[in-house]
């Protein structure tokens, strides 16, 4: 993983990040209002046209990925249908209560549980945001990247490659790290810190991250220009990426990371 922007920039205190983030998150969602389902679909079909060619996503045996909601964001179903076709155990979100006292941790959590074939797929229901989502009552049979759920215990299962959805993403002046802004419930921040603590990773600072390459898909919209004045605001806990995959079919690597 790249190093992390943290030590490149003095760190905002927590209610200064907490509203530059807010802030941020209202300008992008009246950016992305204005574009139209049709130029969406496009950029959607451009990246995963780059993914589909991308040697990470290729030799991936398996792999998580976000389902999309309706609009704003690029849409994974062509992925999804294309990774199960492809025979990659595909893994999705599932979010469930935590059981933890609120000041011990979130009240919430996200794990990655894994996807049985296509009709398995085709049968998730939508939520009140209109995201696919995966039956509370079949968790228990599913396969899970993190083996803990309501405090039973299954065989924990690796991940290849983790591809993220976010609001806004940027690439650090001065470390050349990808940054992301997520939607500021810290489920993916949560669940990639215990993720590297399941996989038996032992941290030695911050910056650490999970064994598992972590790409973003984003329109080209939600990348940020430096030369505008924009950037991502980080806290200690963000994660940084190894790279994006945009809606112009552009890959954009983490300086540092020389793997693919």
């Amino acid at each position: 993983m790249p190093d992390s922007q943290q030590q490149q920039q003095p760190e905002m205190n927590s209610s200064a990040l907490h509203a530059a983030k807010t802030h941020l998150r209202s300008l992008m969602k009246q950016r992305l209002s204005n574009l139209s389902p049709d130029a969406i679909t496009s950029q959607s079909n451009a990246a995963f046209d780059t993914l589909s060619g991308f040697r990470p996503y290729r030799e991936a045996k398996r792999i998580g990925i976000y389902l999309s909601m309706p609009g704003s964001e690029i849409q994974t179903d062509p992925i999804v249908r294309h990774a199960l076709a492809s025979g990659k155990q595909v893994f999705v979100p599932y979010l469930h209560k935590s059981g933890l006292p609120a000041e011990e941790g979130p009240v919430r959590l996200m794990d990655m549980v894994s996807l049985r074939d296509i009709r398995d797929y085709e049968s998730l229901q939508r939520d009140k945001w209109g995201i696919p989502s995966v039956d509370g009552a079949t968790v228990h049979e599913r396969q899970r990247s993190i083996g803990e759920l309501d405090g039973e215990r299954s065989a924990d299962a690796s991940l290849d490659l983790i591809l993220l959805p976010g609001v806004a993403f940027d690439v650090d002046p001065e470390t050349g790290a990808v940054r992301r802004l997520g939607h500021g419930k810290g489920f993916y921040d949560y669940f990639l810190h215990r993720y590297a603590l399941a996989a038996g990773i032992e941290k030695t600072s911050s910056n650490d991250g999970p064994s598992v390459l972590l790409y973003a898909l984003a329109l080209k919209e939600q990348l940020l220009s430096p030369t505008a004045g924009e950037a991502v605001p980080v806290g200690l806990h963000d994660q940084p990426l190894d790279g994006i995959i945009l809606g112009d079919g552009q890959i954009k690597q983490s300086a540092g990371n020389r793997r693919y």
